[in-house]
């Protein structure tokens, strides 16, 4: 019978496992005690001839060659080859277990599929349960010798009545140079149908139900075969052995304990019994023993599979289960819980403690969260924060909240056409141009977006501000071509006209966003731009009263914005310092601001009636080409 402790061990306590210690049946005492004498019979004798029988100069060659084994021993790889080995073993001694044919599934289908209460229809379950049985009987039979012990041959098969005379002569009538424990299992279908034809199983699906667990009865009986067919490679097993062996041959040699006298390293003491070497070879020995246990587990080892004690369970049991259980069902009455809406079953005085535990709610059921985190937010605000983190680092929000500090203005590119003024004051950064497109159709295409936005190369790693152009193929305009300069302004009607237009219109397609020049005089001071250029932030619920833009100090170097030239209005294409955006949606209505200085900057590019082709400047961080 297989040693079970599981009982001795179901609540973890100090020194647990010390009583396991004094059992002796299963125990590794049982299975090692002949070898460990042997050894230590072995290491007796070879110290006493060294003590009492070897001459002075053949001890001096004997301790030469313990001290030589002894310094080469721990070359052999034992913990390696010998852990793997075994750690092999146990899952394919678990595996064989698994693979045993269990007749549960299969009885359970047999009794609701196959209908019937009249002789016929026991007959069929009990001849289709007992071909199963058999089955499985037939493959232990080959693979154990306990079940070989008991049913010797097919006579005492028959006698234990798990096959009758005519079907034995049925059995060995079909000549096959195999194992022929499939044979009953063939019988099974054929009789599932027999039983489909009489209707006795009432539909096809019930039929292949059927069929499906036999085959996973008989798969497991296949592997049992297989399993001892196929064992473990022998050259491993005799790698580990010899391993094992030649260890401690060396070791009863390079352990002994050598004369003190002579001053050798690590012999200064003269113990006789070598503990440690004892223990290392019960260790290490042990380990080969429970892997000569394990590897074959249908034999008859105190921790063997009982083999018998299924073969009786599971026939007793089917049969139970196909003839006397079928049709057997207990009156239906109502349960001790029936107007009961919260059941609770009783529990005893050992178990009350279960009751003072609270039920678990889930992991996160005493979190705590700051109160003026649990606020629910507008949607307006909800959106603006989810574009702003369109462009930022999915860590941004985690780190700014740990740093309680602002949003860094390098990772709120896509986010800045929409910030409020006091937003933008705390940036300090020039508003840009945020969107310009051209229509070949069109001579008033250049709008600026619905707000300002970061110049490009001040600090992005991304955003950079792109010109795209149309130029004469032969004739290119170098950067020294472009001017700067008030006059070019006053010099052309046409761009008076066309700011004039736009004065009228509140904000034309070709109007661009300005800035007034600031410089230093003469007496050094820096001056402030009187206007800003920037539409006014969108009212939110938070805020009462807006604050104006113009209000705004911004003062830097180049403190001025570029002015695209009118006349060049036709081969403006595209300017953007923002990713692409959708040039169908209606911008707002904004007034051109007043310009408060004489002299304003302009970026002239000169047009050309040639043929055209694109071309692009870029003015941040990389150049892209259209």
């Amino acid at each position: 019978m297989t040693v079970t402790y599981t009982a001795r061990v179901a609540n973890a306590r100090f020194c647990g496992f010390s009583k396991l210690l004094l059992a002796w049946k299963g125990s590794i005492y049982k299975v090692l005690y002949k070898e460990f004498l042997a050894f230590f019979a072995m290491y007796t004798a070879i110290s006493i001839t060294y003590r009492f029988f070897l001459y002075d100069d053949q001890k001096r060659y004997f301790e030469k060659l313990a001290i030589y084994c002894n310094h080469y021993a721990s070359l052999i790889p034992m913990s390696f080859v010998l852990g793997f080995y075994v750690t092999l073993v146990v899952n394919r001694w678990w595996n064989q277990y698994t693979s045993i044919p269990l007749p549960d599934r299969l009885m359970c289908v047999l009794s609701g599929g196959l209908q019937g209460s009249d002789e016929r229809g026991r007959l069929l379950r009990r001849t289709m349960m007992r071909y199963a049985s058999l089955s499985a009987l037939l493959i232990l039979r080959s693979v154990s010798t306990a079940v070989f012990k008991r049913f010797p041959t097919m006579d005492h098969v028959v006698e234990a009545g798990f096959m009758t005379r005519e079907e034995r002569k049925k059995f060995e009538g079909l000549h096959s140079p195999y194992n022929k424990y499939w044979i009953p299992c063939v019988w099974f279908t054929n009789l599932a149908a027999l039983a489909r034809c009489e209707g006795r199983i009432k539909d096809d699906h019930t039929l292949k139900l059927l069929l499906e667990e036999l085959n996973g009865f008989r798969g497991k009986c296949s592997m049992l075969f297989h399993y001892d067919m196929i064992s473990v490679p022998l050259v491993y097993t005799q790698v580990v052995t010899l391993a094992v062996y030649s260890f401690f041959l060396v070791c009863l040699i390079g352990r002994q304990f050598l004369d003190p006298n002579q001053g050798y390293p690590g012999h200064d003491l003269d113990l006789y019994v070598p503990i440690f070497t004892l223990l290392q070879f019960f260790f290490y020995a042990g380990w080969l023993k429970v892997a000569e246990q394990l590897i074959n587990p249908f034999g008859e080892d105190d921790d063997d599979f009982e083999t018998n004690w299924l073969i009786d369970r599971n026939f007793q049991v089917s049969m139970m289960a196909v003839d006397e259980m079928y049709g057997d069902l207990p009156m239906m009455e109502r349960d001790r819980y029936w107007n009961d809406s919260n059941p609770r079953p009783p529990y005893t005085a050992a178990t009350l403690f279960v009751l003072r535990k609270p039920s678990f709610q889930g992991s996160t059921f005493d979190m705590a969260i700051p109160k003026e985190e649990m606020h629910f937010q507008p949607l307006e605000d909800i959106a603006e924060n989810l574009e702003e983190s369109g462009t930022r680092h999915p860590n941004m929000a985690l780190f700014n909240r740990l740093l309680n500090a602002a949003p860094s203005p390098t990772g709120l590119m896509g986010g800045a056409l929409r910030r409020t003024s006091a937003q933008l004051q705390r940036l300090r950064h020039f508003p840009s141009i945020d969107h310009c497109t051209s229509d070949d159709d069109d001579e008033d295409s250049c709008k600026i977006g619905k707000g300002g936005s970061l110049p490009s190369g001040l600090g992005q790693e991304t955003q950079s501000t792109v010109c795209s152009f149309r130029e004469d193929k032969s004739a290119r305009t170098p950067l020294l071509d472009v001017q700067f300069g008030a006059e070019q302004d006053r010099g052309n009607p046409a761009a008076k006209e066309k700011k004039e237009v736009s004065g009228a219109e509140g904000r034309s397609e070709e109007e661009m966003l300005t800035q007034e020049e600031g410089g230093k005089g003469d007496t050094g001071e820096t001056s402030r731009a009187p206007a800003s250029l920037l539409p006014p932030p969108p009212q939110s619920s938070r805020e009462t009263a807006p604050r104006p833009l113009s209000g705004i100090a911004i003062t830097s170097h180049p403190h001025s914005a570029f002015l695209f030239h009118p006349a060049a209005h036709s081969s403006l294409e595209h300017c953007s310092s923002q990713p692409a955006i959708n040039h169908s949606r209606a911008l707002p209505h904004m007034p051109r601001p007043p310009f408060g200085g004489k002299k304003m900057s302009y970026l002239t590019v000169p047009s050309h009636d040639e043929p055209q082709r694109f071309r692009s400047v870029s003015m941040g961080s990389e150049l892209t080409g259209s």
